[in-house]
């Protein structure tokens, strides 16, 4: 998007791109990780936790590759977080494919979209920010919004002091994914979860697909 041509209210479109293309038209990834994102994170106050393949590997031990690093926030403090990034980075609003600059101009997001973070157009996106919509505070399952729990009991704290999703609840998005990565994640960490955290899975996939195997399965 030229400046001649400022966005519109309405998103930009991002087409379907092999990663190559992708990386040509949007730019690529240099991922905050483990390591990194508690100082980027410093200073907001509001929860918020480790999601994805980095929370596999928290909880099993086993090295993995990532494409990039995933925390979530509660839907209600996504303007908060907003006024966090301030003017030091530049988040853009991802849902169901758009792409539209999240700043002063265009606030509104969905509760369950996402945001991605660079510090400018000619740096790489750093973070992954899909939201986690809550009722009255409490985490709340976008697949299946009657589902309810309070932060703390689907998050938890490992040894090197990040808040991570629980492995249950990770797989639990990962079970409507056919990605091989998904796959390898649910081999390893399947067989690691305990009795109360296998029955917690298997209810909660139950309730949006009720014949998937992990529910025959527990």
């Amino acid at each position: 998007m030229s400046s001649a041509n400022p966005p519109t209210a309405e998103p930009v479109g991002a087409p379907h791109l092999a990663p190559e293309e992708f990386d040509r038209w949007y730019g690529g990834w240099d991922p905050l990780d483990p390591t990194t994102i508690a100082a980027f994170m410093d200073r907001f106050d509001r929860p918020w936790w480790v999601i994805g393949g980095w929370s596999i590997e928290a909880f099993t031990g086993v090295p993995r590759q990532h494409e990039d690093m995933d925390i979530s926030i509660l839907s209600s403090d996504v303007e908060e977080f907003r006024l966090f990034l301030d003017d030091r980075y530049t988040p853009w609003n991802v849902d169901d494919g758009w792409f539209r600059p999240f700043d002063a101009r265009f606030t509104d997001v969905r509760p369950d979209s996402q945001v991605w973070v660079r510090r400018d157009a000619q740096s790489p996106w750093i973070l992954d920010v899909p939201f986690t919509p809550d009722t009255d505070g409490r985490w709340t399952n976008k697949r299946h919004l009657a589902h309810t729990e309070d932060v703390d009991d689907v998050t938890w704290v490992a040894p090197d002091g990040l808040r991570y999703a629980r492995p249950e609840v990770t797989l639990m998005f990962k079970a409507a994914q056919s990605r091989e990565k998904d796959r390898q994640d649910a081999e390893v960490a399947l067989p690691m979860l305990d009795a109360g955290a296998r029955r917690w899975l298997s209810d909660a996939i139950a309730r949006f697909a009720p014949h998937h195997e992990w529910v025959q399965a527990f």
